[in-house]
């Protein structure tokens, strides 16, 4: 699901060189630490079409949406059989009630810049705008007690 959530439209690396690369293992490299956190969504035939997780990085090892060391970086992605059916919409609204309960103020994540209708899906549930770093905007979403 890592490499489903990477927005390339046009000449993609292959998986394995793609999520392996220094800019992304760490996303995924010693997976199961504390706080590291994933839901996935499985259709009728208990396939999955859909994860979405979040990890904290600190300072010295950002991840492409850093907001601070307390705030867990959101990922996504969602099968393209299963979009435009609201799943990545409900795994959505499911991170965010999972980030409640564990205890976070808020929630990052980036997208690539063009790709408007994640943009608009993410301002819809509350991210907002909070920096614009090269082809990405990092958005934030803030919880409140």
């Amino acid at each position: 699901m890592l490499y489903e959530s990477i927005y390339i439209l046009e000449n993609k690396p292959q998986k394995e060189d793609l999520i392996n690369s220094p800019n992304l293992k760490k996303y995924h490299e010693g997976w199961g630490r504390n706080g590291d956190t994933a839901l996935i969504a499985w259709n009728v035939n208990h396939q999955p079409v859909g994860a979405v997780w979040y990890r904290l990085f600190n300072e010295s090892h950002k991840g492409y949406g850093y907001v601070d060391s307390k705030t867990p970086e959101l990922g996504i992605a969602v099968t393209a059989q299963a979009r435009g059916q609201g799943v990545g919409t409900l795994l959505m609204e499911k991170i965010i009630q999972q980030a409640t309960c564990d205890g976070y103020k808020s929630i990052s994540l980036s997208v690539d810049l063009e790709n408007r209708h994640a943009i608009y899906i993410y301002r819809k549930l509350g991210f907002e705008d909070y920096e614009i770093c090269g082809t990405s905007i990092t958005m934030i979403y803030r919880i409140e007690r």
